[in-house]
């Protein structure tokens, strides 16, 4: 897939199909842009288009509380 090519048709739906498989393995969002050589906003729109369920986002939100010496 080149950069910054227009992607329609059949060729968006088969990318579609090969990132939804990804991302539903584990993939990140970022991850398949860095490997496709695409944005993010790309990724995450044809996701959206592919009827994926977005996970949300990732890492530990909850603050700790560390005793000081």
């Amino acid at each position: 897939m080149q950069p910054a090519a227009r992607i329609t048709g059949r060729l968006r739906q088969q990318v579609a199909a090969d990132l939804k498989k990804k991302y539903e393995k584990g993939a990140s969002i970022r991850s398949l842009a860095r490997s496709t050589g695409r944005s993010y906003g790309f990724v995450h729109k044809v996701l959206i288009e592919a009827g994926v369920q977005l996970r949300g986002r990732g890492g530990d939100r909850r603050k700790t509380t560390r005793k000081r010496r």
